[in-house]
């Protein structure tokens, strides 16, 4: 059974890891009767994959941060209670990141844990599940991109406080706590943001294992994807459809932006003078 590792921060004797060891291969090894066949290796298929995801990062920060401002300042979307609460939980945690001690055993169980449900979600098993001060690792019989970079795109105790406050509106009148949904919500993703953002640099091999380039690029899209869904909820100005009108017109001068370079660097290759843009 393929053994996977995954570990939150350890202290400065152990580096933190998340190690998958690989089944093991034969013990003997001899020549093939035939030529094998040319083959590619996954990490450089996901280079290459990253380097496709890069436009649409761009693309994807333009259209979030262009619908943040208009949001927040020709909407007013910072005069709201919920954009003050929420600020002010993430404020509050960065308060408490930087100046207490950090409660690293919190973040290593919903690392861990966030493992499990990926696990889970992709049809495998946990048969092992630890967690302590130093680290933690499950045991799996699964493993692939999305469950070893899960707990770093899935802020997993921000979702708890949604469904948590999401069952509760079944049963009670929950509107008056929606402000301090906001504050927990604040708090929730700066504890995301801080605690990825601090493990990143610490060799995970969450990351290396899959390509640190692939990784970190997935990453960041897969963060700014849920913080755009998070801005067209908060804000009642800003609709899915209006976002994805932003995105394709982003989408198209991009394109546009792509094909003029293009036709710059044919005609200067084949010598044609070339015309400045109007």
């Amino acid at each position: 059974m393929p053994r996977r590792r995954s570990s939150g921060q350890r202290r400065r004797r152990k580096p933190t890891r998340v190690k998958v060891v690989p089944y093991v291969v034969p013990t003997r090894r001899r020549a093939p009767d035939h030529s094998m066949p040319l083959t590619v290796p996954t990490r450089w298929v996901k280079n290459i994959i990253s380097l496709f995801l890069l436009p649409w990062c761009a693309i994807l920060t333009q259209t979030f941060f262009t619908a943040f401002t208009r949001a927040t300042f020709h909407q007013q979307l910072w005069a709201g209670a919920e954009f003050w609460f929420f600020t002010l939980g993430a404020v509050l945690w960065l308060i408490a990141f930087f100046g207490l001690p950090r409660p690293v055993i919190i973040y290593v169980f919903g690392h861990e844990l966030t493992h499990v449900l990926w696990v889970w979600l992709m049809g495998g098993r946990v048969s092992k599940f630890r967690v302590s001060g130093d680290g933690g690792h499950i045991v799996t019989n699964r493993t692939n991109f999305l469950i070893a970079l899960a707990p770093y795109f899935f802020p997993l105790y921000s979702v708890l406080a949604i469904a948590v406050y999401g069952i509760a509106s079944l049963f009670f009148n929950v509107a008056p706590y929606g402000q301090l949904l906001y504050a927990t919500l604040g708090i929730t993703w700066a504890f995301h943001l801080t605690f990825t953002c601090w493990m990143i640099p610490k060799n995970q091999t969450d990351l290396s294992d899959h390509g640190t380039f692939f990784s970190l690029v997935f990453i960041y899209m897969m963060n700014l994807l849920l913080l755009s869904v998070l801005l067209v909820i908060a804000s009642p100005q800003i609709t899915f459809a209006s976002f994805g009108a932003d995105l394709v017109e982003n989408l198209r001068s991009f394109s546009e932006w792509v094909g003029s370079l293009a036709d710059r660097f044919i005609d200067a290759a084949l010598g044609a003078p070339m015309l400045p843009n109007r």
